[in-house]
């Protein structure tokens, strides 16, 4: 599944390309034009819906499913995400061809723990009650002052408290950030896969473009059902002065590798323990 829903940290990437502060049309641009190259070869693709989300679905074929991000960012100019809420505006708007609705969670061991958990638990109510799936993203952060900081025992430790709210679907960070030879990977991968309650994917931010197709493949070997990922296929193409030809050359090839990966060792979403099938499957 290919990830779109980058906002401000889009504009970001730009910045840092060369190619100045782009105006939101671009970014729409940008969007539309992955969703364009992209979004025939993908199960599902994801998106916000602050920059083009119509013209976005608009250049989504019927086939590939529809996620919304219904995250509410706090994130400084150029700076990482620091927590989140429930775009309630997002979450009201029209949902037709939406099949699952998606939240960024920033996970910290702070005095705001319970907080989150019960975030997540709306958000999984607020998808339900809408009749569509629950894709729960959590990304693990170090909280100031805290001593012997492990990232991947917290992304574990993410897995175990909000993969058992029950969410269709969970988005993990990949263990090890995507380093390490592939018996590293798969023991990570493996200690992740039991932390999971249900089915589980992996995201691609953090780890390095040439080492996600093998961090696909280690979590997959051990029980995930793929991948939901942006950086990792268009990053480089960003502020490109020929963005389709450039997303062809570069990105499909990409996304298409990631496929055979997934569809040789994946394990389905359905056959993963939570899908709930009547409210239109979004494969992995």
């Amino acid at each position: 599944m290919v990830a779109m829903d980058q906002r401000e940290s889009l504009r970001h990437m730009f910045d840092l390309a060369g190619r100045g502060r782009p105006a939101d049309d671009v970014l729409i641009d940008f969007k539309s034009a992955v969703a364009t190259e992209l979004g025939p070869l993908a199960s599902a693709f994801l998106a916000d819906r602050q920059f083009g989300f119509e013209r976005v679905r608009r250049s989504l074929p019927p086939q590939t499913g529809l996620i919304l991000a219904v995250d509410a960012l706090d994130q400084q100019d150029g700076g990482p995400v620091e927590d989140t809420d429930i775009d309630d505006e997002a979450a009201a708007g029209p949902l037709d061809g939406v099949d699952a609705l998606k939240l960024l969670i920033i996970w910290r061991r702070d005095a705001h723990r319970e907080r989150r958990i019960e975030l997540a638990e709306r958000f999984i109510a607020l998808a339900r009650s809408k009749g569509v799936l629950s894709v729960l993203e959590p990304v693990v952060r170090e909280t100031p002052g805290e001593s012997g900081w492990d990232a991947d025992v917290a992304i574990r430790e993410a897995a175990r408290e909000l993969g058992a709210l029950g969410p269709d679907l969970y988005k993990a960070q990949v263990p090890l950030a995507g380093e390490g030879d592939e018996r590293a990977q798969r023991r990570a991968s493996a200690a992740l896969n039991d932390s999971m309650s249900g089915p589980w994917v992996v995201l691609s931010q953090g780890v390095a473009r040439e080492r996600f197709e093998p961090a696909v493949r280690a979590a997959c070997q051990e029980g995930a059902s793929g991948f939901l990922a942006g950086r990792a296929l268009w990053s480089d193409v960003v502020g490109s002065a020929d963005l389709a030809a450039d997303l062809r050359a570069r990105s499909v090839p990409r996304l298409a590798a990631l496929i055979d990966t997934v569809d040789e060792f994946g394990r389905p979403w359905s056959e993963a323990g939570r899908g709930r099938a009547a409210a239109g499957e979004v494969r992995a």
